[in-house]
């Protein structure tokens, strides 16, 4: 959910409300989201999720299906409900979200608790909150009924969120109950409940829970050798001023971060945005792949130590990039810095995009940087298989469903006398009195042309972002540097233009030398898209890892529009390793096998895995490693 701070925090930027994408790549991609939505209803009634509410509704008899935490992915698609009928009305949309409304209301306790499973299985509320996830299914209800108010103006389900919260007051927090829930997310939600009804209690509530965690009162009780016994799992080890970096797992971590974020905006806490500030900036230089995404370790879901970030085993996964940027959002609204604006554009294109297909609503639950020839996958959420249409726990879809539908609200922000633009897409955007046109065909070429529609007889400002890779861009034609914002400031007139050209030729990155997995390796990106080598593209009968890139020559670009929904892919130079040795390993010195030349070709790595799960490298082998 993105948020939208009080009258009285403390905060640079305010999000806006009438941004609209109006064609383009984003265009194309939130179309294809608006049919996943659709189809998300009928997949929601199949796994059994809607069924076990409709049970504790007393709407049907039966058994609960599935864990207790299948509440929130109701939730989550409720929310893309909302947001998507905003930005396009949908009658039938609408239709879904009034019914299940009603449904959940029906299942709702008198005390305004609710959790269908463990209602329908006569469960005890609450005894196992380091796996149950009770508050983070409220802390979705609560997320979902907010962006129903705003979006549609209903406020059914709005009134079982504040009974939910009410409940929760009620029972945790100091002098009460002071259990924590294992998934962070109800303190973001409590925030946001605070914001939309201004009751003070939500935030006070959502406060404790911050301020709480670290303390260990999260994990699983008694001994258990496993990561469920661990405080740092639930990011529970250090209190949260204390703390450097984040541990842990991964979607836990960032959760609650941006819940912690949320909680020092609407405070005025300088320290506590302090430190969440300084946990970001160190995760941004330890612990995040090249394409954005965090998560080291299968084990735990979770971050691994600093700089290890293996590629084959990147666990990465689609809603800890998704909680990233809900995290990076609140940190630009806090800041003005355009490091999170940076921030979230490298995870939408490059961590959340790759994880849903171009034309079919299949999803990836992990994020391998890395596919082998040959790959097997041995769980179903194993990225050998390809992206899928479900999950046993499909907490992803919903939240790719959800991020896609709200996306405008990322695109600008506005001040008292300014429009500031963070992300590049045609659209329209409002505030303050000025409304421009973006035209760009963005993120394929750095062209922006930003044209005046509506302007207040008085100067403002507007600032463009020009992210940190763009070097050499100019407004205007006169150079700006990269990593902030070219600021226009004049008396505009409708009709005037503003012209941002960033160029994009082909970069080849390179790790800290302690990221091991990756060294005599380059990653390849131009503009903001990370690129990678796909098995499909390479010359018949190349092995991908065989291939080697040679870095002396830049990469040169191909425009192919009948290529994966229209893309530019890059030509390389590069060679080809002879093959497997009879050995593994070699001694030291000992002359590289002579290998012959070939062409490399690249996709974007959001891309891949559209024409089968087939091998792929972001990272790949230079020339002449020895």
């Amino acid at each position: 959910m993105t948020a939208v701070p009080g009258p009285a925090a403390a905060v640079v930027l305010r999000p806006l409300s009438a941004n609209r994408v109006t064609g383009g790549f984003w265009a194309r991609r939130l179309e294809a989201n608006r049919a996943a939505i659709r189809l998300g209803h009928e997949r929601l009634v199949q796994a059994g999720n809607i069924g076990n509410l409709r049970i504790a509704a007393g709407e049907s008899t039966g058994t609960a299906e599935g864990a207790s935490f299948r509440d929130s992915d109701v939730y989550k698609w409720l929310e893309a409900v909302a947001w998507e009928y905003a930005r396009s009305p949908d009658e039938g949309l609408l239709d879904r979200l009034t019914e299940l409304s009603r449904t959940i209301a029906a299942a709702q306790r008198e005390d305004g608790y609710l959790n269908s499973a463990i209602q329908v299985r006569g469960e005890e509320r609450y005894a196992r909150l380091w796996m149950s996830h009770e508050l983070y299914c409220a802390g979705h209800l609560i997320q979902a009924a907010v962006a129903a108010a705003r979006a549609t103006g209903q406020v059914r389900l709005l009134e079982v969120a504040t009974r939910f919260a009410d409940h929760l007051a009620d029972t945790f927090g100091p002098d009460r109950r002071g259990e924590l829930d294992g998934h962070p997310v109800v303190e973001m939600a409590l925030v946001e409940l605070y914001r939309q009804t201004g009751v003070r209690r939500y935030l006070d509530l959502a406060r404790h829970f911050v301020e709480a965690r670290g303390h260990g009162r999260a994990a699983k009780p008694g001994f258990d050798p496993s990561h469920y016994g661990d405080p740092a799992h639930y990011s529970d080890r250090l209190p949260v001023r204390e703390a450097e970096t984040v541990e842990g797992h991964a979607v836990r971590a960032v959760y609650f971060a941006a819940g912690a974020t949320d909680v020092a905006i609407e405070t005025g806490d300088a320290e506590l945005l302090a430190a969440v500030r300084r946990q970001y900036d160190t995760m941004r230089r330890q612990k995040q792949h090249v394409t954005g995404a965090v998560g080291s370790r299968w084990d735990g879901e979770a971050f691994g130590d600093a700089y290890e970030l293996p590629p084959d085993r990147a666990y990465a996964e689609t809603c800890a990039a998704i909680g990233t940027m809900q995290w990076a959002w609140r940190l630009l609204l806090a800041t003005g810095d355009s490091a999170y604006a940076d921030q979230i554009e490298l995870l939408l294109y490059n961590a959340l995009l790759p994880a849903v297909s171009l034309s079919e609503a299949d999803y990836f639950y992990v994020n391998t940087l890395h596919r082998r020839t040959g790959a097997r996958g041995d769980v179903q959420r194993a990225p050998a298989y390809g992206r899928r249409p479900w999950f046993n726990c499909a907490c992803c879809p919903p939240n790719v469903m959800r991020t896609l539908a709200g996306l405008p609200a990322y695109l600008a922000t506005g001040t008292e006398d300014g429009l500031q633009v963070h992300l590049y897409a045609q659209s329209t955007l409002t505030s303050g009195g000025l409304t421009v046109t973006i035209e760009t065909e963005y993120p394929t070429d750095g062209l922006v042309t930003v044209t005046v529609q509506e302007a207040p007889p008085r100067e403002v400002e507007l600032a463009l972002r020009v992210p940190d890779w763009a070097e050499g861009s100019t407004v205007d034609d006169k150079p700006v540097a990269p990593g902030g914002y070219a600021r226009t400031r004049r008396v505009f007139q409708p009709g005037d233009r503003v012209l941002l050209r960033m160029p994009m030729p082909p970069r080849l990155l390179v790790a800290d030398d302690r990221v091991d997995a990756t060294r005599g390796c380059v990653a390849v990106t131009r503009g903001p898209l990370v690129y990678a080598i796909e098995q499909p593209d390479q010359p018949s009968g190349v092995v991908l890892e065989d291939i080697r890139l040679d870095p002396a020559t830049p990469p040169r670009l191909e425009h192919r529009p009948d290529l994966l929904d229209g893309v530019i892919v890059l030509r390389a130079n590069g060679a080809l390793a002879p093959g497997p040795a009879e050995s593994s390993y070699r001694p030291y010195g000992q002359p590289i096998p002579s290998a012959r030349p070939t062409d490399i070709t690249l996709i974007p790595y959001y891309a891949w895995a559209n024409r089968g799960p087939h091998a792929m490298r972001v990272w790949i082998p230079v020339r002449g490693n020895t």
